[in-house]
């Protein structure tokens, strides 16, 4: 602990964060001691300057794309694209990845997730879990307990019953761990330094880190972490920096502590190798993060009326622009000694309908077989019933640790191969669809659940993303009734494919029929919150600027 305190600047500046009203818990004290806290504002105070100054070169950036450009290839960094070098080796606990489970960090995801038999378990605080202050808090704790071995959790009995137990296996038969912290444009408001919230990111990793990254380290267990939304080379080397620091705090070696990058922006596709690069002494792969890659595509190119997507259900990765981003992950990672992680296939098991529940497993299945065919080294799945599948898919064309041998030579997709649209359509269903999932899991976010099963699919932050960035999409660019949008009041109208127009008379009529469609099913997570999320998805869809992220204006009505 000496070396955590050597690290923290003395004097009147170095005062501890403060808790913010709201934030107070009597069972936080354990974790945010003074240590931490002051550990915590080190990092702000080092950090936030350079934070502001990268949030904000994304927003000249976008306002580019706005006026007219679209994203390429770097010309000031082709040397590194161009130059051979590979990244450090990787530590053995991250050879073989062949099925990764993520999800939130409650203690029974958390106890389930590490003795599901995955390779690893992503631990989220990202787009799986609505970050509350109650939920961020009893995650930080059950990772915590889970890393010490005591992590156990009853479930609540039913009619008197006694609650199911759970408890951890022996560490040896343990999902390898990795913690995905939030973004850098998200703030965390219940920590303030210097009148200033701290990055959220900072927050989640650093103090997961400060409690647990000597035990880790000492089993040779990283600390491993999944950077997510990055859009640049810069942003990756800003989080390097702050791994240093962190290492350097907690008396580690420069290194120890492993990064996952996730490639789930437009601009970031054209920069694989500059983040590889950017994190060479401690990366260990790059994850094809399919579903907010789709909606980085929407969000980037949101000003140009030749890029207009159909329904998300016909956007799947079998389409060229996605299969080019696909192959250029594996390729670059390979050629870079990296491994090269899958996507989520967002399908769930489905209880009670054995037909359905065949089907959605033989997507899965698909779905596997593509990555593992393609070169990818392991992938993700949502639901334990799944690891099953994606292994067997895996086994059958990787019966070495990773393939990394597999380099994708004749994978040489361009900068027009990445940027093309994708042929299709919009039905009703489909419409009506993305008001439902975005209402839905807007509800149920604002009630504290941040991953929601809705019609066999798992919804995250990242597919609803889709759904709200659509519907803003093809109202300002169809309807013409409105002055508001990007292409001004002499739009040509978007319509769906039975010839309705898409304009804001559908969304109401979609809006006001939902509450009653959704009445007579119980058990609606957030049922409390439609209204409210109704209200919100309302307010978003009709803006004239697309709001950056949906949970940057949800935060500000949860504690």
């Amino acid at each position: 602990m000496q070396a955590v305190l050597d690290a923290v600047e003395t004097g009147p500046e170095a005062a501890p964060g403060a808790i913010a009203p709201g934030g107070q818990r009597p069972d936080q004290d354990d974790l945010l001691t003074p240590a931490a806290l002051a550990f915590l504002a080190a990092l702000h105070r080092r950090f936030e300057p350079a934070r502001q100054q990268r949030l904000a070169a994304r927003r000249r950036r976008q306002a580019e794309f706005d006026a007219g450009a679209l994203p390429d290839f770097r010309a000031d960094t082709a040397h590194i694209r161009a130059a051979d070098w590979r990244v450090a080796p990787l530590p053995p606990a991250l050879l073989d990845r062949r099925v990764e489970i993520t999800g939130p960090v409650d203690p029974k995801m958390v106890i389930n997730a590490l003795n599901s038999g995955a390779s690893c378990y992503m631990a989220d605080f990202e787009d799986s879990t609505a970050p509350t202050w109650a939920n961020l808090v009893a995650g930080q704790r059950a990772l915590r307990q889970a890393v010490a071995g005591t992590l156990a959790f009853t479930a609540p009995g039913s009619a008197g019953a006694a609650g199911k137990d759970y408890a951890l296996k022996p560490f040896e038969q343990q999902a390898v761990l990795l913690v995905r912290p939030r973004g850098w444009h998200l703030d965390e408001k219940h920590l303030v330094v210097d009148g200033t919230a701290i990055s959220a990111g900072l927050f989640d990793l650093g103090l997961f880190a400060f409690h647990n990254a000597r035990a880790l380290a000492a089993r040779d267990r990283g600390p491993y972490f999944y950077l997510p939304k990055l859009q640049s080379m810069e942003e990756a080397a800003l989080w390097d920096e702050a791994l240093v620091q962190v290492e350097s705090a907690l008396g580690l070696p420069r290194g120890q502590m492993k990064a996952t990058v996730l490639v789930e922006t437009l601009p970031a596709a054209f920069e694989m190798d500059e983040i590889l690069f950017a994190l060479k002494d401690r990366v260990a792969g790059l994850n094809c993060g399919r579903w907010d890659y789709i909606f980085s595509c929407i969000k980037t190119l949101r000003a140009h009326p030749g890029k207009v997507l159909p329904e998300r259900g016909q956007v799947t990765m079998l389409q060229p622009f996605l299969k080019a981003y696909s192959d250029l992950l594996v390729r670059t990672c390979h050629r870079r000694g990296a491994h090269a992680m899958g996507g989520m296939a967002a399908q769930v098991p489905i209880a009670g309908d054995a037909e359905a529940n065949a089907a959605a497993l033989q997507r899965v299945r698909d779905d596997k077989l593509r990555e593992a065919g393609a070169g990818f080294d392991g992938t993700w799945v949502a639901h334990p019933a799944l690891i099953a599948v994606a292994r067997a898919a895996f086994d059958a064309h990787m019966p070495t640790p990773h393939q990394q041998h597999v380099r994708r030579e004749d994978a040489q997709p361009t900068r027009e191969d990445l940027l093309r649209t994708p042929r299709g359509s919009i039905s009703r269903a489909g419409f009506d669809n993305n008001v439902e999932v975005c209402v839905r899991y807007l509800a149920a976010w604002l009630d504290g659940n941040g991953c929601v099963p809705i019609h066999g699919l798992m919804e995250d932050a990242a597919t609803a993303e889709i759904a709200r960035a659509q519907l803003w999409q093809w109202l300002h660019f169809g309807d013409t009734a409105t002055a508001a949008g990007p292409r001004g009041p002499a739009r040509a109208p978007l319509l769906l494919d039975d010839g309705t127009p898409i304009d804001f008379v559908l969304f109401e009529r979609a809006l006001i029929g939902l509450p009653g469609k959704l009445g007579g099913q119980d058990g609606i997570p957030g049922a409390a919150k439609l209204d409210a999320a109704i209200a919100l998805l309302e307010r978003l869809t009709r803006n004239d600027a697309l709001e950056e992220f949906l949970t940057i204006p949800a935060y500000a009505l949860i504690d």
